[in-house]
């Protein structure tokens, strides 16, 4: 007995020290040592003016969380997800032509830890708390518009989230759910390096960080874990470049498999074929595979980027919306 009590000790003490040590050994890109990125981001220089103002709500927590709305006579409503490091304001050319054309009614949060105004940039309270935020979003949604058909749509790390969000508890609240490029799992083939030089990971601390999470322990978790290389002159001071341990895990699915295993929700995948974040023809053959009924395309030429902010991608999801 007392040899299986110092067995256990001894491998604990060990486990404990890997987890430790992967965590410190890892202090962050020095000085000068980030990659570049292959990532265009000119399509970001938009014209905003007309951009519908920030509108606050209130999630579980009490906390205010905010987003956009784009009105429309439409009976489909479209709730878009942005992408990681960014907020709700690059989709205005899009969801102003969503709504201008009745095609769908749009809102566009600022997903928590993100925007203008987060209460801690690049941080949650825990794991799986964007999903809940999103609940308390819908929710609030379907009182005030009834029967109207929710959409769910994300891009980049968004259509991650919104993936996530189809195959959780919280699926019922989708109708429907649009990926704009979606970002699935580190290890997806889908994936390019880094996500095309845009993402600096800090694996061993993410290591590090998980075999604690095994084991129930969450108090690093506010950790940073990832840093974005977006330059200079597109940044503002509302952009995020680095998330926790905590919202990093939160905003890509842990099972991207099981998840279109799961869900029952009518899907349509949209890429293009330029896009340096991801391998865009390898999309529709991988997800194909755990959902057979995947409708998708990939448009010849685009960018990552210019998915959500060209003219390119809105017939295509103008005429899916007229289809459900």
């Amino acid at each position: 007995m007392e040899k299986i009590i110092l067995f256990t000790v001894v491998s604990a003490a060990v486990y404990f020290g890997i987890a430790a040590l992967l965590i410190l050994i890892d202090k962050g890109p020095a000085k000068g040592d980030s990659p570049g990125s292959n990532m265009s981001f000119r399509e970001l220089f938009a014209d905003y003016s007309g951009l519908p103002e920030l509108s606050e709500y209130k999630a579980r927590d009490g906390k205010s969380l905010y987003y956009r709305h784009y009105p429309s006579h439409s009976r489909k409503i479209m709730i878009l997800l942005h992408g990681s490091g960014a907020h709700s304001r690059y989709f205005f050319p899009l969801a102003g032509y969503l709504s201008s054309t009745d095609s769908a009614e749009v809102y566009t949060p600022d997903l928590r830890g993100h925007g203008f105004y987060p209460e801690r940039r690049g941080d949650t309270d825990y794991i799986n708390q964007l999903e809940d935020d999103l609940a308390d979003f819908i929710s609030r949604i379907k009182r005030e518009k009834g029967d109207a058909k929710i959409i769910l749509a994300g891009h980049s790390s968004g259509g991650g989230l919104a993936l996530r969000f189809a195959g959780s508890r919280y699926s019922a609240l989708v109708d429907a759910c649009l990926l704009l490029s979606p970002y699935l799992k580190y290890n997806a083939p889908t994936m390019r390096s880094n996500s095309g030089g845009w993402a600096r990971v800090h694996t061993p601390r993410i290591i590090g960080l998980s075999l604690l999470n095994n084991l129930g322990i969450t108090l690093l978790n506010h950790l940073r874990v990832i840093d974005f290389i977006l330059p200079g002159e597109y940044r503002d001071g509302s952009e995020t470049l680095s998330y926790s341990y905590r919202l990093n895990r939160g905003y890509a699915p842990e099972d991207y498999q099981k998840d279109f295993r799961t869900m029952k929700q009518r899907a349509m995948l949209i890429a293009g074929s330029a896009d340096e974040a991801f391998r865009a023809d390898l999309f529709l053959p991988e997800v194909s595979r755990y959902k057979k009924v995947m409708e998708g395309e990939i448009i010849k030429g685009v960018t990552h980027m210019g998915l959500v902010m060209g003219e390119e991608v809105r017939p295509i999801i103008v005429t899916w919306l007229q289809s459900l």
